[in-house]
């Protein structure tokens, strides 16, 4: 196996996904400019916040929620009290598409995260362009070269970034690219295994100027609070809510759960 693990093949056929839109990059950078204005992420993610996910499948869960309504979907989690959402836009994978996104911030108000394979700065401009108020950048992904080029694209696109690690190694390159938003990964995307306790391990390595998202591994409300009280300022959750048979019922609750976890924190 090599580095990337379980990552390799998606990676390779991002690579070639991003080749095949190098001859569009003018016109993607153009409409990442006149894109509708950005709703702002990083303020919305302080105090035990959830970042609501929808997704079709994943590798590691299988088929989660097939006929997925993105626009409804949205719409319910906005209802739950969800501070933002994130959208899977990798179709074989996850089966999603830019399209999920586009529908999803036309239901709502809150800010929405492209979740992707992020390989190349084009793949931001094509998220702007789509409306995406926010990034996902990977670090066992993009390196220290590839976070700093696509940080800088993020930059100049006015859209926030999510930089997600795994390990020690990974955090320290988020935390000195300057990331502003740093997600800690409880999943290990090269081996698909999940240890809830990475979070805990690693939130020290994150300084408190930054925000820190806990992601993966949250199956219930009582994991939420779990992290939140170990100092996520906001949890990414996903495959527990695609699950339920009301997806905002269940985020409800892990709201809920978050924003008690977050008093009792602040109270100590």
């Amino acid at each position: 196996m090599t580095r990337l693990g379980a990552l390799e093949a998606i990676v390779a056929r991002k690579r070639a996904e991003v080749e095949a839109l190098r001859p569009r990059a003018a016109e993607l950078w153009a409409a990442a400019g006149a894109a509708p204005p950005v709703r702002p992420l990083e303020d919305a993610l302080r105090g035990g916040r959830i970042v609501a996910e929808m997704k079709r499948r994943s590798p590691s869960g299988g088929s989660l929620r097939a006929e997925l309504d993105c626009a409804a979907v949205a719409r319910a989690y906005a209802d739950a009290g969800a501070a933002a959402l994130s959208v899977l836009t990798d179709g074989p994978s996850f089966g999603g598409s830019l399209d999920d996104l586009v529908a999803a911030r036309e239901a709502v108000t809150l800010p929405v995260l492209r979740k992707d394979f992020v390989v190349d700065p084009l793949q931001v401009a094509q998220a702007r362009a789509a409306g995406a108020d926010a990034v996902l950048l990977i670090v066992a992904v993009l390196g220290p070269v590839g976070v700093d080029e696509c940080l800088e694209a993020a930059a100049r696109c006015g859209i926030a970034a999510l930089v997600e690690a795994h390990e020690a190694e990974e955090v320290a390159i988020a935390v000195a690219a300057g990331a502003l938003l740093v997600g800690i990964n409880n999943r290990d995307l090269r081996s698909l295994t999940t240890d809830l306790g990475t979070f805990a391990r690693l939130r020290p390595l994150v300084p408190d100027d930054r925000v820190c998202i806990a992601e993966s591994g949250v199956a219930t409300a009582a994991d939420a609070a779990r992290l939140v009280v170990e100092g996520a300022d906001a949890v990414l959750c996903g495959e527990a809510l695609m699950r339920a048979g009301e997806p905002g019922g269940r985020c409800a609750e892990f709201v809920a759960a978050a924003r008690a976890a977050a008093a009792e924190r602040a109270s100590r």
